[in-house]
């Protein structure tokens, strides 16, 4: 047998993408294995939203051929499909796939696995323009939760994003075969799926038109699915209709937890940014979902240093997120990438003053999110268990995204158990007890 090890930047989507590659390799005798087991593969599967995720990728592969000189380095993903021929000088790397190719791994590897492939091209990606092929995808065995890929590509051309050159344009899966993989899935014992796109609002475009909506994929997991939970990873404003959130209210399966990305509280800024909704838009939405689910986690996304973000522009970002009814922030300072419209946006922002606004939207995560653990204390949860790292222990996430620590106990790993909150330990989290069915 040999071994392959995956190490995989980026989002969601892409961990479900690595999951699915890898098990198209075991027909060739491929086991999944850990980094540091000196696999005979590497596969790196980049992301390329901020320049720190290219520079991690070359990280990567020296790490790798300290671990296995005799190793085959494969490179795929969004930074592979945006700059192959950068990625195929980096010492070490044997192949580099774009997004067309990289799910043709199987077919397009046993050449470059002799060793003696000097003659062989380094590079096989061909323009993402032609790139209109959806592939289905899930991660399994990784992780208590399960990725499933609904959807992938983007048409929406926002200032800052190499996602669409990277990606191409919008296309998804049926509802119909996502059905079957959800079910697929459930016969493996899989508690809860989390739906992951790239812009997963937009589901329900096959061959460039749409034919459904993300809206009647929900309904009919709903009606259909068999697993216990869903979690929506994360949604557009203007894509997620009053409707939606109503529907989602009464609920069963799917839990109250979004994740909206804002990247701006200022009108201006999201006009930079050529978003489709104002802070207006965002504010209906919060106050949309928090009428028909009180206890919802919400998260934000949010970018700080845009070109053309001023202080002030930035402070209305800040006042704005202050006092909005929202959980947690993820927070990215702007990373310039090349071949998009915000290059050449002026004023640029310095790198001191982005560590500033982050440093600030980091401060106020953390106070957001101490308060809606607070507002959770003595109210009980339905909670997914896996281990912890902390011995004695095992931890979950609630329904409503509340990570929640009680006394481990074997028979409860990725069991869905209800508990009764208690208090937040020093690390933030949430202090539980387990109560009897």
């Amino acid at each position: 047998m040999k071994k392959v090890a995956f190490y995989t930047l980026g989002c969601k989507l892409n961990f479900a993408e690595s999951s699915s590659i890898a098990r198209s390799l075991e027909p060739m005798g491929f086991v999944r294995a850990e980094f540091q087991d000196q696999p005979d593969l590497f596969v790196i599967n980049t992301c390329s939203v901020t320049e720190q995720a290219d520079k991690k990728c070359k990280k990567v592969v020296r790490e790798a051929k300290k671990v296995n000189p005799n190793s085959t380095v494969v490179i795929i993903g969004c930074y592979a499909q945006l700059k192959p021929e950068e990625i195929s000088a980096i010492p070490g790397v044997d192949l580099v796939l774009g997004a067309n190719e990289k799910f043709q791994l199987p077919t397009l590897l046993p050449p470059y696995l002799n060793r003696e492939s000097a003659d062989l091209p380094k590079l096989i990606a061909s323009e993402i323009r032609y790139d209109l092929d959806y592939h289905a995808s899930y991660s399994v065995n990784d992780r208590t939760r399960t990725f499933l890929k609904v959807q992938d590509g983007c048409d929406y051309p926002c200032s800052y994003c190499t996602i669409p050159l990277a990606r191409g344009q919008s296309r998804s899966d049926t509802v119909e075969k996502v059905l079957g993989l959800i079910e697929e899935i459930a016969a493996k014992g899989v508690k809860e799926i989390v739906l992951t796109g790239v812009n997963i609002g937009d589901f329900g475009i096959q061959n460039g038109k749409r034919v459904e909506t993300f809206f009647q994929l929900v309904q009919a997991i709903e009606e259909k699915s068999t697993i216990e939970r869903f979690r929506i990873s994360s949604i557009e404003p203007n894509l997620l209709t009053s409707e939606l959130i109503v529907f989602l209210g009464s609920s069963i399966k799917f839990v109250p937890h979004f994740h909206i990305p804002l990247q701006s509280g200022s009108n201006a800024v999201l006009r930079l940014m050529k978003r489709r909704y104002q802070r207006e838009l965002y504010v209906d939405r919060v106050t949309a979902i928090k009428e028909v689910m009180p206890n919802a986690c919400i998260g934000v996304d949010v970018i700080v240093g845009h070109p053309g973000e001023t202080p002030e522009l930035f402070l209305e970002t800040y006042e704005f997120l202050n006092g909005l009814d929202i959980s947690y922030l993820h927070v990215f300072p702007y990373s310039e990438r090349p071949n998009t419209y915000a290059v050449d946006i002026k004023p640029k922002v310095d790198g001191m003053q982005k560590a500033e606004r982050s440093k600030m939207l980091h401060i106020l995560s953390d106070k957001k999110r101490r308060a809606f653990y607070e507002s959770q204390s003595g109210l009980k949860g339905q909670v997914l268990f896996e281990e912890s790292a902390t011995p004695g222990t095992m931890e979950g996430f609630s329904e409503n995204y509340v990570r929640v620590v009680v006394p481990f106990d074997p028979l409860q790993i990725n069991t869905v158990q209800q508990v009764r909150y208690k208090s937040l330990n020093e690390a933030g989290e949430m202090l539980g007890v387990v109560l009897e069915h």
